[in-house]
Formats: C-alpha cells, sequence, structure tokens
C-alpha cells in the first residue's frame, strides 16, 4: 500500500514540529540537551515525532510508517511501544545511567517523550519556546494594530506559561492597565480559562469587551 501523506503535506509538518518543539521541552530545553552532549538524539526525537503522529493522528499501520519516516518495522515498534513514563524517568536519573545505558536511550527515549508531547499539545500544551516566539512576533504585529490594547496585553504576558488555568496566575501582571476604560485586572477576572496561547487570551479579553458593549 503506499503511503498517501506526501512530505510537503503542511498539517503533517505543522502537528509534528509541535511534537517535536513539545517533545525538546519536556527534555530541558537544548541547553540541557547539550549540557549532556546528547544533541545527537535531535534526528531520533524529529522522526519518533513523525512516527506519533502519523499512528496518532492518521490511524497509518506501521509498515506504512516504517517506509514513510525511512526506518525499519523494528525501530517503528520500538518507538510506538515505548513507555512515556519510563523515558521521563531516565531522563531525570541521567547521571546514574551507564555508557550502554545511554547509547541505547535515542530511540526508546524518543519514542516515550514524542508520546508525551503528542497527548500535552492535543491537550493545549504546546512549547512554551513556540509559545513565547508567537506571542513576540504577534506583539510586533500589534503595534501597528488599531486596538493599542493588544500590544499592551502581549507586552504584559512575556514568559507566562501555557495554558494559563486561572487569573490568578496573571493577575499581577495586569494591576496598572486598564482596557478601554476598564481595569485589566476585572477582564481577567471574568473570562474563560484555562486559555491555551495568546490569540486565545486576547480573543478572551474582546469577546469580554462586546459583552459589555465596548467595540
Amino acid at each position: 500500500m503506499i503511503l498517501e501523506i506526501k512530505t510537503n503535506d503542511n498539517e503533517l509538518k505543522y502537528i509534528t514540529e509541535r511534537v517535536f518543539f513539545k517533545s525538546i521541552d519536556l527534555l530541558g530545553g537544548l541547553d540541557n540537551l547539550a549540557k549532556y552532549k546528547t544533541l545527537t538524539w535531535l534526528p531520533s526525537l524529529a522522526r519518533a515525532a513523525f512516527v506519533i503522529v502519523l499512528k496518532e493522528e492518521y490511524l497509518k499501520t506501521e509498515d506504512e510508517i516504517a517506509k514513510f519516516v525511512g526506518i525499519t518495522k523494528t525501530t517503528t515498534r520500538q518507538i510506538l511501544r515505548a513507555d512515556p513514563n519510563l523515558a521521563l524517568y531516565k531522563i531525570k536519573h541521567f547521571d546514574e545511567l551507564t555508557k550502554e545505558e545511554k547509547k541505547s536511550l535515542k530511540v526508546h527515549t524518543a519514542g516515550g517523550i514524542a508520546k508525551l508531547a503528542f497527548k500535552l499539545i492535543k491537550s493545549g500544551e504546546d512549547s512554551q519556546t513556540l509559545m513565547e516566539y508567537c506571542r513576540s512576533i504577534a506583539e510586533k504585529i500589534a503595534q501597528n494594530c488599531d486596538a493599542p490594547w493588544t500590544y499592551l496585553v502581549l507586552k504584559s504576558i512575556k514568559g507566562v506559561k501555557y495554558p494559563i488555568k486561572s487569573a490568578d496566575e496573571i493577575i499581577d501582571r495586569f494591576k496598572h492597565l486598564e482596557i478601554k476604560g476598564i481595569k485589566a485586572t476585572e477582564i481577567v477576572k471574568n473570562i474563560h480559562y484555562p486559555i491555551k496561547n495568546p490569540a486565545e487570551l486576547l480573543k478572551e479579553i474582546k469577546d469580554y469587551l462586546l459583552s459589555k458593549g465596548i467595540k
């Protein structure tokens, strides 16, 4: 059977890249990988991300996945059967592993981490690095926007971790800010949570303003 998904499939690449970036976050970031001299894991993480997405999102068989990713069926199976909890445990106790154990970590650890990363992004917990980059780009765009409050909001939430589960997590950042004549603290207390990303926060604020008859 020929795999219908092509390498230029934008949706596949988009989801896989989100899993890949979240996987790096779960491993402590690039600086942590460099610290432990494990940057060579990145190709394994990328392959594992494709494997997990193709299986979970596109319901592809092991044969189809192996052919698409360019790995053996055995490696594909190892990735799919990897235990996320065991992978996290080994990462946290990396210093205690033997040299042989460290060498054998790549496939199993990558599969477990990619599995967990996929689950997290599907629940709205994308990579903090990715979210912060999106926020910074949105902030630059908002500087020339007709609604200047959007720029102030994006500037105020720099470094915030997502998802935002309650107003308590961000209310201190808005103490000295007013939006369309309303105290920002009042607004963030009355919007819906959790908030998965900066764009969703802006939408919630805009919806609250509209509910007050403010455009």
